[in-house]
């Protein structure tokens, strides 16, 4: 995520008025249509990148050592969650012109306070396990204590948001890191050789289903304020009304098909070591231990860097994202005090991940799990303004097939959230 801000240029200068030629307009409309373009891919980039961490990372090599080949089923279930939820909430936001927590509160009174709260928590929670994952990726490129590593990556965390420049660089260097990410995950997976007929056949037909595993996957890839960071892009963009709404629902698909199938291939990466007899540490780093198993010193280290990007680049757009809510409790918060409350977000996170006593890979999945378990309030209030507020919707109606798929993926969610309560919070004790 970008922690750059560009200064509006948009004052007029002098009382002088130039009409425009028809070469002037049409190239303007080229450039605008360019940039609406460059706005969706920005919401898929950024929802992309968020879904694409450490806690995921982490959470997939996790489960898949637990729970072998039927782990797939978890993982087709939370791609059709992951689509469903993004899409309906991207297009009620786009549709209202309004952000979550103000659309909320025009909708229900307070509900938006109360939803700043639960994105604040669930941010500081995912920020706690990003610093966790920093950490861990220190510990497989240099072989660092995990907590050494998280507060070294915190600190620059710190620095980087402050430092527009340097913003700028991480930027593209996650970009660049992204894709080394990508090749290296399809090169172990290909290695790794896992057994392709089982996985495809638990896809659809599995052994068993464990529902804290869908939860947490689930709140690690669309839970806490990933669900409204991509539709808050748009709105800065302004891509907002009606006639966007085919645009926006492609996007949605666009940017979940992405992760989902990326979030596949790093399961039978993960799935071909764990069967092939290797046996993952699971208290230790074991995505790392995965890739050296599958591609050597090279491999671990190599991955070692990618987790750290991922998990540092999350470090500065959760904090980032997370205090945005605070905007609704006060207009008069400027962007000064977002930044300092930025730089105090990042600094709790990182003493309590220093004082929890808990491993960076339990608070990763944990992370997971506790955003997945707020995610259904939030959604909740989101389908009851589909449904009932179409007034603050322009009076237009979210697609009506996407309306209740939605419907019924609020009552999966809760579901999964009340089977699955008591498993999560013993992830804590791992």
């Amino acid at each position: 995520m970008s922690t750059s801000h560009s200064p509006d240029h948009g004052e007029p200068g002098g009382s002088q008025v130039t009409v425009p030629g028809p070469a002037t307009v049409a190239s303007g409309a080229v450039g605008f249509a360019k940039a609406r373009r460059s706005s969706l891919l920005g919401a898929i980039f950024l929802m992309a990148t968020s879904a694409i961490g450490p806690g995921f990372i982490t959470q997939t090599a996790t489960f898949t050592a637990t729970l072998g080949a039927a782990f797939a089923f978890g993982i087709l279930v939370s791609i059709v969650i992951d689509f469903i939820v993004q899409a309906n909430i991207w297009q009620i936001i786009t549709l209202s012109g309004k952000r979550a927590a103000e659309l909320a509160n025009a909708a229900i009174p307070y509900s938006g306070y109360l939803l700043s709260v639960l994105v604040i928590l669930g941010g500081l929670v995912f920020n706690i396990g990003n610093i966790a994952g920093a950490g861990l990726g220190l510990n497989a490129l240099f072989g660092l204590d995990a907590r050494i590593g998280g507060a070294i990556s915190a600190v620059l965390a710190i620095a980087i948001f402050l430092s527009h420049r340097a913003g700028i660089i991480m930027d593209r260097a996650i970009i660049v890191l992204g894709i080394i990410m990508v090749g290296l995950t399809i090169a172990v997976a290909v290695v790794a050789n896992p057994p392709l007929g089982d996985a495809l056949r638990q896809t659809v037909l599995p052994d068993s289903i464990d529902f804290a595993a869908i939860t947490t996957i689930v709140g690690g890839t669309v839970g806490g304020y990933i669900t409204y960071a991509g539709a808050h892009k748009l709105l800065d963009s302004g891509t907002t009304g009606p006639e966007h709404i085919k645009q926006v629902t492609r996007s949605a698909f666009f940017g979940i098909a992405v992760t989902g199938i990326m979030r596949y291939v790093l399961f039978l990466a993960f799935l071909g070591v764990t069967a092939s007899g290797v046996m993952l540490d699971l208290a230790a780093n074991p995505a790392a231990q995965a890739f050296e198993a599958a591609a050597g010193e090279w491999g671990m280290r190599a991955f070692g860097l990618v987790l750290w990007a991922a998990a540092i680049s999350s470090v500065i757009g959760a904090a980032f994202t997370s205090v945005s809510f605070m905007t609704v409790f006060s207009a008069k918060l400027n962007m000064r005090a977002r930044s300092w409350a930025t730089v105090a977000f990042i600094a709790v996170g990182l003493v309590v991940f220093l004082v929890l006593g808990t491993t960076p890979v339990a608070l990763l999945v944990f992370a997971g799990g506790f955003n997945g378990l707020i995610l259904p309030i939030g959604f909740t209030v989101f389908m009851y303004i589909a449904w009932f507020r179409r007034d603050l919707l322009g009076g237009h109606r979210i697609q009506l097939w996407l309306l209740v798929l939605g419907t019924l993926m609020t009552a999966l969610t809760w579901y999964m959230g009340a089977v699955s309560f008591g498993t999560i919070f013993k992830f804590l004790g791992a």
